[in-house]
Parts: C-alpha cells; structure tokens; sequence
C-alpha cells in the first residue's frame, strides 16, 4: 500500500517505532525510579510525586487482591479528574485486573447496565455518588464498593473548607459511608501502604487492560477491548509526534476526563510514560480554567472544539496570559478553522487538529505540530505504524484521491475486538481494517478529510449534504459561538437542513441574517432552511455536541405533529 503521507513526516518523526515487550505499570515504575521526586499531580494546592503515585498504586493492587481480584477481573472506575483516578487505574492494572472507565455521570440505569455487561466485581467512586452506587450493585454482580472523597487529597484548609464549597453548590455536604466487609475507604486503604510488588505475569500484545464503552449516541453501548499493547503503541506514536517536548520538562492541564479515552492517552498515559506533571480539574469550568492557566503555567493542554470555544469567546479573556500553552491537540469533534486560527493568535502556541475513535485508542491521524505542514480543514496523516485508506461506499473497493468514501484505519493501536459481541467485532474489523463509519477523502499528498459521519450525511432532493461543511460556514459567522446541523424530514426534499444556533454573549442575530450569509458561501441545496437559537448544546461529558440528541427530538417532534 503506498503511504504518500510519509514523504511529509519531519526527521524527526521515524515511520516506525520499536514496541518494548512491556505493560502499562512498567511504565510507571520506570518513571518513579528515574523521576520519583518530580511533581506527578497537581490538584488544587495538593502534590503528589511520581514515587507516591506508584507506591499508592500499589497499596491499592495489594488491597484489591486480598479482596479476592483475580487477574482478568473487571474494576469499575466512577471517578471524575482526581488524583484517586490516577492511582486506581495503574493499581487495578498492578493487580492484574482489567479498568472499566464508567462516566461518574451515568443514570443509575446507564451504570446499571454497564456493570453487568463487564462483569465488574469493584466499584470505585466518590462519596457523593454512593447512594446511585449502592442501588446499581445490588442489582449487578459487584461484590465490593471502594470508596473515596476529594477532600481526600486536598490541602488541609481546603479539605476543612470542602463541605462548606459542597453546600454552596447545592451538593451533600458530608455523605457518610459505612466500612464493612464490601464496603471499604480509599483512605483507610490508603492509610496501612502495602508496596509489594504483584507477582502477575501479564502479556502486552494479548492481556486486556480497558473495557471502554461507546457507541451511546447511536444504539447499545459496547465495550471495546483494548490490550496494554494497544494504549502503550498510541502514547508512544503521541510522544514521537511532540517531538519536541523534553521528558520531565513538561506540565499538562487535565480537564479531558480521564473515563474518556481521549483524556486517558494523550493525558494520563503520556503523562506517566513522560514523566510530565499533571494539572487535574475535575470538570471544565472557563473561568476556573483561565485562572488556572495564567497561574501554573501548562504547556500542554489537549482539549475539544467547545472547551476552545467557550475561551475564546469568556468576556474575560484579555485579562489573562495563556502565552504558556505550546501545544494544543484537539479531538473528540471537528475543529473549526475560525477557532483555530483565533487560539494560537491569542496564545502563540500550536493547535492542531487530530483524528480518532474509542477503537483505536484513540488517536490514527493528526497534523503536524511544528515542522511538518498544516493543512487547514485536514484531520492531517496517519500517525507512525498507522495505516489508512478510503473505501468507496458503492464497491468496498479503495476509492481513489479525492474521492469520497468511508475512512478505514489498521495499526498496532487498533482494538482486539467488543467485548462479548462478536456479532459487531466481524461488523468494524475485517481483515485487519476497522472500519470506521465516519466519511472522508485522501487528497494526493495523503492528508486526509473528514466530511461526516456516515449515519448523518443529510439527503435532500437526492443531493448529499455534509453537516460538517455547513458548520464550519456558520462558525465563519462573527455572532455564531456554537452550531449544529441535522436533516430533518420534509415531505418534499424527503430530509432538510435543520441548523442551531447559539450566538456569542450579548449578540443578536435574525434567521434572515443567517440565511443571507449562509446563501453567500454555499450552493443553495446545502444552505438550511430552518434555523433554531438555543442558549447551549447539549454536549458529552468531554464536550462533543449531542447532534444525535437534537436528532431525536426532532423525530419526536414529527412523530407528534403525524
């Protein structure tokens, strides 16, 4: 297969890198014996070195098997970004156990049915979500409640504080949880260190370290497999595209929650395999995020589109310095050029834009960073070992340059398989290519683009339509700060163009106006016919819009109104 992409690779990114025969906590002992001292966490005033992490990471391995962890067991991680989280992912692995990473947002419902379907035996989580935790384990197989509080790890006024800032925002103050034989306290765990090493023989390339869910949005959730050989090849293609990041040297923002893959690689997994220090908040709070900027002073700050948005956009913004930032990489949801162009003028670092799906740990493309070429609209190349190529949605056959059909990706990055769904494993992975569902072109440099996903390609009057190219047009809108596109059924076209809207602080803006300058960059086939003004979208815990929610209450809508 001809990888034209590589002819653009800087020397300093090889084109194939050395896979060590080695597991995620290798990578972390590595990093405690060579860079102990060095700050690993930050959260809130609060420090922990990277010799602490490993050595709570292992008193929790050690607990967790006294308790009965078998190696391949499932252990429930509903945590938000906190240093808890960090410790319990790499003491599960320690343990030989396999991580489910559960969004402390769930319905009891949604934990529910996530719990039963990996078999999870250990649930950790907050205090504050034990009453929802302890009605999901009694109707799934858990059979022991780990829990914590995030007044655990703050400095000692703050954790005197916490209640007080609890009430305030509406939140139990203090919930009180009873230690007993299936209930136990992370800092009672904490508070007796066991720092044996496990004696589990673990194989990179086979053995699973993560259960991570997807696919909510669009039918079931179902979990994808990934093995340590999968998360350790996509940290390291991350690490040699950075290239000029110094091991050690760096501080990296943790606003990206951890239970999303995203987050995980490009912050907690690089982090650790990088020695850089990590700045947790455990939700995106734009002023909270400004402050914190101008005052650690992060180098890198992995995000989404809407998290760039939303400080772009904080009337606050000149107030503060952002200058420390060097590289930004954006994923999760298209990038708007428009946005963009705005961050790196208002930081001087790099935003660039990359590509990937749960399946593929995340992360197969992205662009350059610094001396390679950008490509303004491209999700950029293929990451090191990564291939890719573009199927035509007719034949299945390899589509040629600039011809539109479905991306499909392989590389040592790519997912064993679902777990317990072989059904939907033969449906995404066949011969070796996952299959991706999002629709896209290669053009004859080998970069790639994006148009859409192949669920939401819009049909009117028989015209293929791309949300995203009339997104990015709406973006272009100096009074637009969000928007979204949907097909929305119409008895004529068959579907129309749906677009919402949210307009910058203190903006107004006339459908007419829109339309007017929508008419002004697009054919008239693509250009929505029916516009909405919202106040906010609603979003993914990592800030994707829900486009499949707005969807669904227009279905709603029309099945009331037949």
């Amino acid at each position: 297969m001809e990888k034209r992409w590589l002819a653009h690779y800087p020397p300093e990114i090889p084109h194939h890198l050395d896979y060590p025969n080695k597991t995620l906590p290798d990578y972390l002992r590595e990093t405690a014996a060579e860079f102990g001292g060095n700050d690993a966490i930050y959260f809130f005033g609060k420090t922990l070195t990277f010799h602490e992490v490993y050595e709570q990471a292992l008193t929790l391995a050690n607990y967790l098997r006294k308790i009965g962890l078998q190696k391949g067991d499932r252990v429930s991680i509903m945590l938000p970004n906190c240093p808890q989280a960090v410790v319990s992912y790499y003491g599960v692995l320690l343990a030989g156990g396999i991580v489910v990473q559960t969004n402390p947002l769930y319905t009891e419902h949604e934990l529910e049915y996530q719990l039963n379907d990996s078999g999870a035996t250990v649930l950790i989580t907050l205090d504050m979500l034990y009453p929802k935790a302890a009605k999901a384990k009694a109707k799934a197989n858990v059979k022991h409640l780990i829990i914590t509080s995030i007044k655990d790890y703050l400095p000692t006024v703050k954790k005197w504080l916490y209640p007080l800032m609890q009430w305030k925002q509406g939140q139990p103050a203090i919930v009180k949880v009873e230690e007993r034989s299936d209930q136990h306290l992370f800092s009672k765990i904490m508070s007796r260190p066991n720092i044996t090493e496990p004696n589990i023989a673990l194989d990179p390339v086979e053995d699973v370290a993560l259960l991570q869910y997807t696919g909510g949005t669009t039918g079931v959730p179902k979990a994808a497999m990934l093995t340590h050989r999968n998360l350790i090849a996509n940290t390291l293609m991350c690490a040699h595209w950075m290239y000029r990041c110094g091991k050690g040297t760096e501080s990296i923002l943790g606003i990206l929650p951890f239970f999303h893959v995203y987050g995980m690689t490009t912050i907690m997994n690089l982090a650790i395999m990088q020695a850089y220090k990590m700045i947790l908040l455990p939700r995106f709070d734009v002023e909270t995020t400004l402050k914190t900027i101008e005052k650690l002073r992060p180098t890198l700050f992995p995000g989404a589109p809407t998290m760039y948005i939303a400080l772009l956009n904080h009337p606050n913004l000149p107030r503060y310095d952002l200058s420390s930032i060097k590289v930004c990489i954006s994923g999760s949801a298209p990038l708007p050029v428009e946005i963009q162009e705005k961050f790196e003028k208002v930081t001087g670092g790099k935003l660039i834009e990359g590509y990937g799906l749960t399946e593929a740990s995340p992360v197969t493309h992205s662009n350059f960073v610094w001396d390679g070429e950008r490509v303004k609209g491209s999700i950029g190349v293929p990451w090191p070992d990564t291939e890719a190529k573009i199927v035509s949605l007719e034949t299945g056959e390899e589509a040629k340059v600039n011809e539109i059909g479905e991306l499909v990706v392989r590389g040592p990055q790519v997912m064993k398989g679902y777990w317990n769904q072989p059904h939907e494993t033969e449906n995404v992975l066949r011969g070796g290519w996952l299959y991706t569902g999002d629709i896209g072109y290669m053009d004859e440099r080998g970069y790639f683009y994006i148009v859409d996903r192949k669920k939401d390609i819009i049909i009117a009057s028989g015209y293929n339509i791309y949300p995203r190219e009339v997104e990015e047009v709406l973006y272009e809108h100096p009074k637009v700060q969000e928007a979204v596109v949907v097909g929305v059924p119409d008895e004529y076209r068959g579907e129309t163009v749906k677009a919402f809207v949210v307009l910058k602080q203190g903006e107004q803006c006339t459908e007419e106006e829109l339309d007017q300058f929508m008419r002004s960059r697009l054919a008239a086939y693509k250009v929505p016919r029916i516009y909405e003004f919202r106040k906010e979208l609603p979003k993914t815990a990592v800030g994707k819009i829900l486009r499949r929610a707005l969807l669904e209450e227009e279905m709603k809508k029309n099945n009331e109104s037949v």
